[in-house]
């Protein structure tokens, strides 16, 4: 039996174009205020961004948007974010070195090209950066470098801490590759609640958000940075718990690098730690001291470090140190903090991973498991 068809996209972008801007006269879709567009079923959602100064200017504009795509036919749900743009920062500006004046008889060198250091992006300590309501402890994974296995950490970290008696939240903050949803086999689409908050969907005993849970599936978030931190804000602003039962710990799945993802939540969020994520080798070491530098310069205390695919057991029980030995150890040594963890590579891990259940949500027995647990007491707090 197929399914009824969903909402015509071209019926709903016309139906918005009805809606006026109050600001610039035009109906929303001509003034590019409908952002993000999603219709899966009867589902029909957007995110409506504007200045922080306008939010109360637009939220009589929100209410009516949500009120016209509720009239269109095929929309069950009709969801309206309202939410705030950053201020972009300002352009860097290249500038040449002086030259130098040449030694006798020497060649005079040739100027080099550098980033001007730009003093609104200086980083540092964000004394306004708050917790979310009712979230007891902040714990960021972060990694410099991508494919070091920085979500399979996460959400086996969330998994564990959960089977430790922690009520746990996990927020997928990669806007543009979110993997919770399918690490967690979660699939639906979260609702609101009473103040216009999304609702996390659980699974595994984890309250969970994600980009993933809003897109289209399949669909490609090309997004600029402010939009993409835009969404990171609407996710991080979720109802994650009450004043009865507040959230033990709230697990944040960085995506690789230090761009705007990672700013917008050092701005925003206060943090009580992160654990950078890296394999053995000095490729991605070098790249997990960028991520750590980052935190260290914007106050973020730094847990410890954890090295994934450590090594490998063979069908002898010997250890194969398959991407080198070592190098996280230094590295948290030269950095100062803990080694919390080195993490083998399993098949299991793997396996639990693509089937959508958390290797820790269903043993204790392998030593990933054993090493998630033990990870899961030293920063749960």
């Amino acid at each position: 039996m197929s399914e009824p068809p969903g909402p015509d996209r071209t019926a709903i972008l016309q139906a918005l174009d009805r809606v006026i801007d109050p600001k610039s006269g035009k109906g929303l879709t001509s003034a590019g205020l409908v952002r993000g567009l999603v219709l899966r079923g009867g589902r029909a959602a957007f995110m409506l961004e504007v200045a922080p100064a306008d939010i109360d200017l637009y939220r009589p504009v929100r209410d009516k948007a949500e009120g016209v795509l509720a009239e269109i036919d095929g929309v069950e749900l009709a969801q309206v974010v309202l939410t705030t743009e950053l201020q972009a920062p300002s352009t860097p500006q290249l500038r040449v070195s002086p030259r130098r004046a040449p030694a006798a008889g020497a060649e005079a060198p040739r100027p080099r090209a550098r980033v001007a250091e730009d003093p609104q992006a200086q980083l540092h300590p964000m004394v306004d950066a708050v917790k979310p309501p009712h979230v007891k402890r902040v714990i960021a994974v972060a990694s410099g470098k991508g494919g070091v296995g920085k979500s399979t950490v996460s959400v086996n970290l969330a998994a564990a801490l959960a089977r430790l008696g922690k009520r746990v939240g996990l927020l997928d903050a990669d806007i543009y590759g979110p993997s919770a949803p399918t690490m967690l086999g979660i699939d639906g689409d979260p609702t609101f609640d009473e103040e216009k908050r999304l609702n996390p969907m659980e699974a595994h005993g984890i309250k969970v958000m994600s980009i993933g849970f809003i897109v289209e599936p399949g669909t490609a978030n090309i997004w600029r940075g402010p939009m993409a931190s835009s969404a990171l804000r609407t996710l991080l602003n979720s109802n994650w718990g009450s004043e009865a039962e507040p959230l033990d710990v709230l697990v944040i799945d960085l995506p690789p690098g230090t761009g705007d993802i990672q700013l917008t939540l050092v701005q925003k969020l206060k943090m009580d730690g992160v654990v950078i994520v890296s394999t053995p080798q000095e490729i991605a070491l070098i790249d997990a001291r960028r991520a750590a530098a980052m935190f260290d310069r914007t106050g973020a205390p730094i847990l410890g470090v954890v090295e994934n695919m450590a090594y490998f057991v063979d069908s002898s029980g010997v250890r194969a140190p398959i991407f080198g030995t070592g190098g996280a150890k230094a590295e948290a040594e030269r950095l100062g903090v803990p080694l919390l963890a080195e993490i083998p590579i399993e098949v299991a891990l793997r396996e639990a991973c693509d089937l959508g259940k958390p290797l820790v949500a269903q043993t204790t027995e392998s030593a990933a498991a054993q090493a998630f647990l033990a990870l899961a007491g030293k920063v749960g707090g």
